[in-house]
């Protein structure tokens, strides 16, 4: 693996994780503070790494591979967090479609590298415009004390709620993308 700048951030932001799952559980009055913290400093080097990577020219394999798994892993962590301490239905449900989406959608884009056929589910703006909600989401989550008049935890919930919604539409995207080869009709 070559050491560089974006894939430096890459790694800090897996290592985040443990940090962030143990701040968690703190038994303070300043964690969702921290937490959030740690999440936006998570989510800002995510920006940063592909942003280097692109503008540097460091555009590696590791991490193209190691990027779309940090983030996963994060959101992943966040929304399991989120869930034990709102297990009502209400929460638990786009939780779950969001991160059924990520473990179906990678699948497919590995199966579709296998195949040779990765560019029919490259990244599409409904996917960046999804994330980018569902990191605002869990920021105002993971807060979840109100801002003054903001209503951190409403917000966060109805923009929890729009980045499913979100979710299932790239989701959609990408599956029709790639029906003509799951299907078997794609012409040789």
């Amino acid at each position: 693996m070559l050491w560089t700048l974006p894939n430096i951030l890459t790694v800090f932001r897996i290592a985040l994780i443990p940090v962030l799952v143990l701040v968690y559980y703190l038994p303070f009055a300043w964690v969702n503070v921290a937490v959030t913290a740690l999440f936006g400093l998570a989510a800002i080097t995510d920006w940063f790494d592909g942003y280097f990577a692109r503008k540097l020219g460091l555009v590696s394999p590791f991490g193209a591979f190691l990027d779309p798994v940090a983030d996963k892993l994060i959101v992943a962590v966040v929304l399991v967090l989120l869930v034990q301490s709102n297990p009502a239905w209400w929460f638990v449900v786009p939780a779950a479609i969001i991160i059924g989406r990520e473990i179906a959608v990678s699948a497919l884009r590995e199966w579709m590298a296998e195949i040779g056929e990765r560019a029919q589910v490259a990244v599409s703006v409904i996917g960046k415009i999804k994330t980018t909600v569902q990191m605002i989401a869990l920021l105002l989550l993971l807060f979840h004390d109100p801002l003054g008049p903001l209503p951190t935890r409403e917000l966060g919930i109805t923009l929890l709620y729009l980045a499913a919604i979100l979710t299932l539409w790239s989701m959609m995207i990408y599956l029709k993308a790639a029906w003509p080869t799951l299907s078997g009709q794609q012409k040789s």
